[in-house]
């Protein structure tokens, strides 16, 4: 079995990892938490909010209870003879059907039999003749005989007595199996009275349960309310305007699929709830109830419609939240069912729609799982927003084209804990290889190269690459004086050397530096590699300054130290060479040792002038294209025009005097001019000028930091007048050591 062992070597810990996730989370779907359905849900909501139905017909209008209505007519609930004129008004008006969204529990109490019972003053004559008056029960019991009316009725959570005599159930037929598990139960059902329930054509239950997050999306045909099953109270309008005596509904093993009556058949969930694709809440179809009762109304503005008659007042409380509308009138949410029940806008998400979903997410979760390894990141990076956007495409189409309803959310959030684990699983592979790799390498490589190796293990390897990069040397002044004094006790040198190689390899390294290599008592580094610095120049140039800060930091702690042990004192002294240019960085040596280092006569350069800070009497000695990155943010002097040893070239050199706060003082500015005047009579060969304005510079120095230099310059002068340069001479000095 060959396959079988390719497959377990590319079946690696992480795949077979997300391999049970996948199976979990299908198993996830099955069971169906309700975060889950919740964000289905949802998602299904935003469909309806880009897309809602459009009403292009009004086969239903809505008799409101309204604030007008309200106004004119009294609070409600009205006398029930109010109640039959307007049901009276409204059939011979051609009123189809017409549903009640209210409810007639309790007898009225403005009948005159029961209203003759508060009125203590009237004679028994009177009583008798009011006694004798029909109910308002019964005269709105004669005008719903003489129409077609569906009464509302509603579930309750208990069980309460039923009259006796109760009009004969709807029939219903039941297709290929029992309902009754799968339909919205009520332990109570709370009916009209009796005189009207046996009067009326048909009842309707108006509950109607919304989702847990109280959005009303699906509304149930068929519930069962105290262990009998009833039609809704939309559904019941539908049978009673077809004249049939029976709803049918159709079942499959996963539970209902479908109710009907004569002529329409309307595709359910398995619950036997119908999914509504809601149209934005519009006045245009209501009537108000006043107006109708007034003769405002047209005929044909009821005429072969169905009638809901229901409040939009806000006292009365009925208001529901849709997809996209926060406070629908209930009574419109009936119309809504009716309307798109009759006009072909009911959404479908049929029994079948959990299988696609669950093989959509298999398939895209297995096909993660074996390319995420395979791909690189561009194409990684495609093929998720390919994917991405087929599901999402995928589902709207469905939506938009056939009104059905399939869940992209699913197939998406799977995929994405899928790749999500991969990503970690690999991260955490490579966490540990990081690990390992600076491990075995943190005792010989700089700590920004491990951490470049450890992101880049494929970098262990020989070669390099030509980049502009910084160079700096630096290196202790007398520091065989120092050993001297040490040479009996080599440990207490070692001491003093690690507390002032600390300091100043903290400089470099807090300046983005990359220390090449330490020797004895001098140290190379360099910037702009392994990690790109925009301004290696000025960081270099700053992390110079920092060194020298830092070492007299320590003088004066060594000092402090030395007069409490009643020691010598002698100061560490730093020189500091900085050259910026060409280079070639990158790992080099043999195939068994290599550091990552840098060559190039840049780097030579750099390493002379360091040598030249002695000679000079400075601290700090800069090449040209360093000064020239570094001129406007730091203190610079001229100090020369040179050539060294085994270089061509003549370069012109600086000196960092300080930072640009010194820059700005009048101090810095007066040694500058006696430096421009001293080097520009010195190379026109105006030799007395120099040497006045090498004394002018000397008065103006009253920290003594140029006296060498301006020897220097007076003992070259001296031997020119002596001997002067060839007539072609540039003003370039040779310097006879390295």
């Amino acid at each position: 079995m060959k396959w079988l062992s390719r497959l377990g070597r590319r079946l690696t810990s992480a795949r077979a990892l997300c391999v049970a996730l996948l199976f979990a989370l299908l198993f996830l779907r099955v069971s169906d938490p309700t975060p889950l359905e919740e964000l289905r849900l949802r998602a299904f909501d935003l469909f309806q909010v880009i897309k809602p139905r459009v009403a292009t017909q009004r086969p239903v209008v809505i008799v409101d209870i309204d604030e007008e209505s309200l106004r004119k007519l009294g609070q409600f609930p009205w006398p029930r003879t109010r109640v039959a004129d307007l049901t009276t008004r409204l059939t011979q008006m051609g009123a189809a059907v017409i549903g009640f969204d209210v409810i007639f529990a309790e007898p009225d109490r403005l009948s005159p039999a029961l209203a003759v019972e508060g009125y203590s003053q009237l004679d028994e004559e009177t009583k008798n003749k009011l006694r004798a008056l029909p109910s308002n029960d019964q005269i709105l019991a004669d005008a719903i005989k003489r129409s077609r009316v569906v009464l509302g009725e509603t579930g309750l959570p208990v069980a309460v007595p039923q009259p006796d005599a109760q009009p004969s159930a709807v029939g219903v037929a039941a297709l290929g199996g029992d309902p009754k598990p799968f339909l919205y139960s009520f332990a109570g059902r709370l009916k009209n009275v009796p005189v009207l329930d046996n009067a009326a054509a048909g009842r309707g239950l108006f509950s109607n349960p919304s989702e847990r997050d109280g959005i009303v999306r699906r509304v149930p045909m068929v519930m069962q309310a105290q262990e009998t099953i009833l039609p809704s109270l939309s559904f019941e309008m539908l049978r009673v305007v077809t004249g049939s005596s029976t709803i049918l509904i159709r079942m499959d093993k996963a539970g209902i699929t479908g109710v009907a009556v004569p002529g329409l058949e309307m595709p359910t969930d398995r619950n036997g709830r119908v999914w509504i694709h809601f149209a934005p809440s519009d006045k245009a179809r209501y009537v108000s109830a006043v107006d109708v009762l007034e003769g405002r109304v047209p005929a044909d503005r009821v005429a072969r419609r169905l009638v809901l008659v229901g409040t939009s007042a806000a006292g009365l409380l009925d208001l529901k939240t849709t997809p996209n509308d926060p406070a629908m009138p209930g009574v419109e949410v009936h119309a809504q069912v009716l309307e798109s029940i009759l006009t072909g806008g009911v959404l479908t998400s049929p029994n079948y729609a959990i299988a696609a979903e669950l093989a959509t997410a298999f398939v895209l979760g297995a096909a993660i799982i074996w390319l995420t390894p395979i791909l690189g990141p561009a194409y990684l990076l495609l093929f998720g927003a390919a994917f991405i956007a087929a599901l999402v495409g995928t589902s709207w189409y469905f939506f938009a084209q056939y009104k059905m309803l399939l869940d992209f959310t699913f197939p998406l959030l799977s995929s994405l804990v899928i790749f999500l684990t991969l990503i970690f699983t690999n991260f955490v592979k490579e966490q540990a290889q990081r690990r390992q790799i600076r491990s075995a390498f943190g005792q010989y490589l700089s700590p920004t190269l491990v951490e470049q190796l450890a992101q880049s293990p494929e970098k262990l390897v020989l070669g390099g690459e030509a980049r502009d990069m910084t160079i700096m040397f630096s290196d202790v002044r007398g520091f065989t004086t120092i050993s001297e004094i040490y040479k009996d006790d080599p440990q207490g040198l070692t001491a003093l050397m690690n507390s002032f190689l600390t300091p100043l390899t903290n400089a470099i390294i807090d300046r983005n530096g990359t220390i090449d290599k330490y020797m004895g008592d001098a140290i190379m580094a360099f910037w702009n590699a392994p990690i790109y610095d925009a301004t290696h120049e000025l960081n270099a140039c700053e992390a110079a300054l920092d060194m020298l800060e830092r070492v007299d930091r320590l003088n004066r702690e060594r000092e402090a130290t030395a007069k409490a042990n009643g020691t010598a004192f002698l100061p560490l002294n730093i020189g500091v060479g900085i050259n910026t240019g060409r280079c070639v960085v990158g790992n080099m040596g043999s195939d068994l040792r290599f550091d990552y280092s840098v060559l190039g006569d840049s780097v030579n350069l750099a390493s002379r002038l360091e040598g030249q800070c002695k000679s000079y009497g400075l601290p700090i000695i800069i090449g040209s294209k360093t000064a020239n990155a570094a001129k406007d943010k730091f203190a610079l002097l001229e100090l020369d025009f040179i050539a060294v040893k085994g270089k061509k070239e003549p370069e012109v050199v600086y000196s960092i005097v300080g930072r640009d706060d010194l820059a700005q003082t009048g101090r810095f500015q007066r040694w500058r001019e006696v430096n421009i005047n001293m080097l520009s009579r010195y190379r026109s060969r105006d030799w007395a000028g120099a040497l006045a304005a090498i004394e002018q510079g000397r008065a103006a120095d009253e920290e003594n930091r140029f006296q060498t230099l301006y020897a220097i310059y007076s003992e070259r002068i001296r031997t020119f007048q002596v001997t002067p340069p060839p007539d072609d001479w540039d003003g370039a000095y040779a310097l006879d050591s390295k």
